[in-house]
């Protein structure tokens, strides 16, 4: 079923006069299976496979690499049923500069797999949607949304090509066999290089009817593939949006209003023009930008500034009132039940009723790169090189800003980190408009590490309240649940899109809560939005990373009150899953959970051991685990995190490792000391001496385990993030009896050691 966010903006798209009918809507390639052979000798064998006149097999990956893996797993689904190897010299990997219909993302757009599109409606959705085109990473999709796309690509463009060699050879193209990037004649052992016959490819019909390699022939999908990028990075090759360097190039530095709401007033103009190898000044409205011949003339510039600013109305806004708005949500913020199964009202008046509240802060994204973009504008002509998650909002920042637009180039580089953060459209909209003012000369815009973590778009900060009552088994027979804040799609949707969408009834409220895994015969559970001035956003694994935190502290506290064993008590109630089931059963078994605390744990710790678990699904994966920690008086030490993750169908078993190590870590991070607190209308936080990561010395080792199934794939960026929150929580109250209902660890005395 189409969700509601994708059914109004493809609504949208076709009110706005775009959508002319289902006759012009069949012309819009969502396919993009159709080879081009352009006047340069650039042949496309379709939208994913290029070869060049210099015999360069070109593959276009319309996903951001931002350390996730996409250009090593989504190219191995190219290159398997291409027969080329990823490490072949001949090829290249690069983001596409083209917007094409075929490059939308699906699965984004309409929360379903593309193998489960079927009918006229998803055929509608699908080329309205490629009308934009839709083109974004996130919500851990790439490979979902390309799993089986990616691959009939590349056994398009194989039968295309043993076509025209079949041609050439004068032979059936059946008896013919492609490796190494080669079309093979066994008969007569000829070969032909793939650029050879690229022209002629390009001629041939597209096959009708393919058919892709069975997983027994698979040789680089499910494999440990070393990534493409890895040695460019080792050596510093790559391009970061920070990286970027043109002739002629201007530097700017920006200095936000600090408070929420305020505007600029007036400012000392003049005296900054008079500085040193200072450019221009520009005035956004909520912001300065100082524009000077290198950063750090921009930035010494911007320290002289003197603005006055208009009061927006917040400036005695402080945490007191985030606090008393998420309470009040729950008595009268606009509310919507998001699941509601059988019947709770054996929790009134009851006796027997289990009863939690917890709560979560707002959260900085603090990519390690911060906020950049290099804009060039000239007689009408826009390009812009930047790290974003959609190349979409790189078109909109140039047709927004520029009223004389007639020719717009995007390209989009590697990302030093995304989260979310990096879907939003603010830096590259500034870098546009400081661009316009100063045209001619390419302007690389970036923000200083207090600029990005003081004026980010926040991982909202969320209340929540639990009830269950619990049947003779100790399993609940009636849970009630109820969460307060504010609605991220509805935040974003303000900012980003034409119209206010979410609300109340955004499902990202309540995901992980509504409709999750566990088998609870009566349930209900209401979302509560509420009204605050702080923008928010996408944060990694979004409403999960709150809602698996409330969600499996609770079932935690329920398994302890019925006086069981927490891993079975959970298995219990994913006993009618078969997949879940054997997940916690390989859980048990990775961690050895149950044996003795003596064996489990080291000897050389001092305070209390404790062990803690968390399974969590999201984004079509399921993820469990283990939490081995140390507490004392004052410190929490987490020793080992044991993790198993069933992702479906594994491309690349080393990526995955390495995203359930980067999302625990993450989220490690944010367990221990992460919040963002205002007050007097500004963000207390500037620098990572005060928003903090887990150094080296604190990371926990991590023990990692991929289940083994031939399940279509999974997402794997975000999956691994949720679930670490209560499974240290959890685990500090199997050491100590302290149960932590509110986050971050800080503001309980906890230090990480």
């Amino acid at each position: 079923m189409l969700n509601r966010r994708a059914f109004l903006l493809a609504g949208s798209v076709a009110g706005g006069g775009v959508a002319l009918g289902l006759g012009y809507l069949s012309t819009v390639d969502t396919r993009g299976m159709d080879p081009i052979l352009s006047g340069d000798g650039k042949v496309a064998l379709n939208a994913w496979i290029h070869i060049r006149s210099d015999g360069k097999i070109v593959f276009a990956i319309p996903r951001a690499e931002m350390g996730q893996g996409v250009f090593t797993s989504l190219p191995a689904l190219i290159a398997e049923e291409l027969d080329i190897e990823l490490d072949d010299p001949e090829l290249v990997i690069e983001h596409p500069t083209e917007l094409l219909p075929a490059y939308s993302n699906f699965t984004v757009a309409t929360y379903k797999r593309p193998e489960e599109h079927d009918g006229p409606l998803d055929w509608t959705m699908r080329k309205v949607f490629g009308l934009f085109p839709y083109i974004g990473t996130g919500g851990s999709t790439s490979v979902v949304d390309s799993y089986e796309s990616f691959r009939r690509a590349g056994a398009s463009a194989r039968e295309m090509l043993k076509q025209a060699a079949a041609a050439r050879w004068n032979t059936n193209a059946g008896s013919l066999s492609t490796a190494g990037g080669y079309v093979i004649n066994s008969a007569s052992n000829e070969r032909l290089k793939y650029a050879d016959l690229a022209t002629d490819a390009a001629e041939q019909t597209p096959p009708a009817v393919l058919e892709l390699k069975p997983r027994n022939e698979w040789r680089q999908i499910g494999k440990s593939i070393p990534r493409t990028d890895l040695t460019a990075k080792v050596t510093g090759e790559p391009i970061f949006g920070i990286d970027v360097e043109r002739d002629n190039m201007l530097y700017a530095h920006i200095q936000h209003t600090p408070v929420l709401g305020d505007t600029i007033d007036e400012f000392n103009a003049e005296e900054i023009l008079a500085l040193p190898r200072v450019n221009s000044v520009v005035n956004l409205g909520n912001a300065v930008v100082v524009v000077a011949e290198t950063y750090f003339h921009a930035k010494r510039a911007a320290a002289e500034l003197k603005i006055a600013y208009v009061d927006g109305g917040f400036r005695e806004f402080s945490d007191a009132d985030v606090d008393a708005a998420l309470e009040q949500g729950f008595e009268s913020g606009d509310t919507h039940v998001a699941e509601q199964l059988g019947d709770v009202s054996s929790l009134d008046n009851n006796d027997r009723v289990i009863s939690a509240n917890y709560g979560t802060p707002y959260l900085a994204h603090a990519c390690m790169e911060p906020m950049n973009a290099t804009a060039l504008y000239q007689d009408g002509r826009v390009k812009i090189w930047a790290p974003v998650q959609s190349p979409l909002s790189l078109k909109w920042a140039a047709e927004k800003n520029i009223e004389d637009l007639n020719e717009f180039e995007g390209h989009v580089t590697y990302l030093g980190g995304g989260f979310g953060r990096r879907a939003e459209m603010d830096y590259t909209f500034q870098a546009v408009q400081i661009a316009r003012e100063n045209p001619g000369r390419a302007v690389k815009l970036i923000w200083s590490r207090e600029e990005d973590i003081q004026h980010d778009m926040y991982r909202p900060a969320a209340k929540a309240r639990f009830q269950a009552t619990m049947g003779e088994d100790g399993l609940p027979a009636a849970l009630d649940a109820h969460v307060s804040l504010q609605s991220v799609m509805l935040s974003f949707s303000r900012r980003a899109l034409p119209f206010p969408q979410g609300g109340a009834n955004d499902p990202l409220n309540t995901e992980g809560i509504a409709h999750s895994s566990y088998r609870i015969p009566n349930i209900k559970v209401t979302a509560h939005d509420v009204d605050l001035p702080v923008p928010v956003g996408n944060w990694r694994s979004v409403g999960h990373s709150n809602n698996a935190f409330f969600m499996e502290s609770f079932i935690d506290e329920l398994a302890h009150a019925a006086g069981q064993d927490p891993l079975t008590y959970r298995g219990a109630l994913l006993a009618h899953d078969e997949r879940a089931s054997r997940l916690i059963a390989q859980l048990k078994e990775l961690s050895a959970w149950g044996a003795p605390m003596d064996e489990a744990a080291p000897a050389n710790q001092s305070g209390k051991f404790g062990r803690g678990i968390a399974v969590h699904g999201s984004f079509l994966s399921l993820v469990g685990q283990v939490v081995d920690v140390w507490v004392t008086e004052d410190t929490v030490k987490v020793e080992k995190v044991f993790c198993v993750v069933d992702c479906g169908t594994a491309i690349n078993p080393d990526t995955i490792v390495a995203q359930m190590e980067g999302g625990i870590i993450y989220a490690l991070s944010a367990v221990a000391q992460g919040e963002i607190n205002f007050e007097g209308g500004k963000v207390r936080q500037s620098n990572f001496h005060d928003q903090d990561v887990v150094r080296m010395a604190q990371c926990p080792a991590i023990d990692v385990h991929i289940m083994k199934n031939e399940e279509l794939p999974g997402g794997v960026g975000e999956p691994g993030t949720p679930p670490l929150f209560p499974a240290v929580t959890n685990a500090i109250f199997a050491a100590n009896g302290q149960r932590i209902r509110e986050l971050p660890l800080s503001k309980h005395g906890l230090r990480l050691v």
